[in-house]
């Protein structure tokens, strides 16, 4: 006899399949492999009494402080441990429940159907502008089309296009000059039916710049300021265009002043919910919504830490997750690293992002990034 143990980060169904275990034997057995920990903030006392009973009733377990079964407080933060059948089953139990457990019932509903759908794609950065934070992203004219075509033979499946740096401190420019930057390189991409080999992306947030890209087959808008011009919404749905709403706290002229969270994991949820509802209301479908925390916008550094952590928290909005530490500032105040040398952090922050969700990759190095992930996902597949 040999034993040994298995890693957490195997695939399950996989590993049961090819032990041969029946279909329905796989699909129990595979959602009791794994534990999921939630934690539970500002949970009502009575609330916990039962829910701590009801995850014991069938082998979870809620953490809770000590003096909860007395009601010492009205209210008690909590941390739940279950594996997938265990949370589908509080899914359903909980839904007949008072105190508000009826609205985590309907939360955990949501998280259990929101894993993700999509397979991982790397978007590659070009900017034409002169000030963006790296200068390997710099690129104009022919230069900025052979660039393109390398990432795309390098492993992009989506280009991104920008002509305005939205690095901290960075200065705004009027909607002329943002056009008179990018638009020789979206002409060339029309001209030369780019478009029909990657799906590009117009990184702005001002509608006639968004409208020429799109009209030169563009199919995703990249908008740090999070669609709050209704215009913006508007074209996505005219084209049928996704649209990334991004997280920032300010302005790029303001955010790094002194950012403050009372809880940057609520605050960044709340605004999603938000700007999905607004999208739905005006004609988008899920399908088209992309959610971007906002790495390095109005963040301090256990912010985009704890974002990075926590990702995976968003996947209840049922949208694909991208993720863009590309040789940020983060990885310099973690340890003090040029931007030229950011590389290796840049990927073991993307690598993990992957591990909890994210499916849109934002990087300016495609084929370092297309050989980690690849690598990354064969360890996983393996038993």
């Amino acid at each position: 006899m040999y034993i040994y143990q298995l890693d957490k980060d195997i695939d399950y169904r996989r590993s049961l399949y090819e032990l041969g275990v029946e279909r329905g034997g796989i699909e129990i057995i595979s959602k009791k492999m794994d534990n999921y920990i939630f934690y539970i903030k500002e949970l009502k006392t009575p609330a916990a009494n039962i829910l701590k009973q009801d995850c014991l009733s069938i082998g979870a377990e809620l953490a809770v402080p000590r003096g909860t079964v007395v009601c010492q407080n009205k209210k008690v933060d909590s941390i739940l441990v279950a594996n997938r059948k265990q949370l589908e089953i509080l899914s359903k139990k909980e839904l007949s429940q008072p105190f508000g457990l009826k609205e985590f019932a309907k939360y955990l509903q949501d998280w259990l159907e929101a894993m993700p759908k999509y397979p991982v794609e790397i978007m590659g950065v070009v900017n034409a502008n002169s000030d963006s934070f790296y200068e390997g992203s710099r690129f104009k004219g022919t230069k900025a089309i052979d660039a393109i075509s390398k990432m795309i033979e390098d492993g992009a499946t989506i280009i991104d296009i920008g002509g305005v740096s939205s690095r901290p401190g960075s200065i705004a420019v009027d909607s002329t000059e943002e056009l008179s930057r990018v638009e020789p390189i979206l002409e060339e991409i029309y001209k030369k039916s780019l478009y029909k080999e990657a799906l590009f992306s117009i990184d702005s947030y001002t509608p006639v710049v968004i409208k020429r890209a799109l009209d030169c087959g563009f199919g995703f808008i990249n908008d740090i300021t999070g669609a709050t011009d209704e215009n913006v919404i508007s074209l996505a749905n005219e084209y049928n265009a996704k649209l990334c709403i991004m997280h920032m706290k300010g302005t790029p002229q303001t955010m790094q002043l002194n950012p403050h969270y009372e809880d940057v994991i609520d605050e960044v949820d709340n605004f999603f919910a938000d700007r999905i509802s607004k999208c739905i209301d005006m004609g988008l479908s899920k399908d088209q919504i992309v959610l971007d925390v906002g790495i390095g916008f109005g963040k301090r550094l256990e912010d985009n830490l704890r974002l990075l952590k926590h990702h995976s928290t968003f996947l209840k909005h049922k949208c694909q997750l991208l993720i863009g530490a590309s040789r940020k500032s983060m990885i310099d105040h973690i340890i003090p690293t040029p931007i030229d040398k950011r590389l290796p952090g840049t990927l073991a922050i993307h690598l993990s992002a992957i591990d909890r969700g994210a499916t849109i990759i934002r990087c300016h190095d495609v084929a370092e990034h297309k050989q980690a992930i690849m690598v990354h996902q064969a360890l996983k597949e393996i038993i």
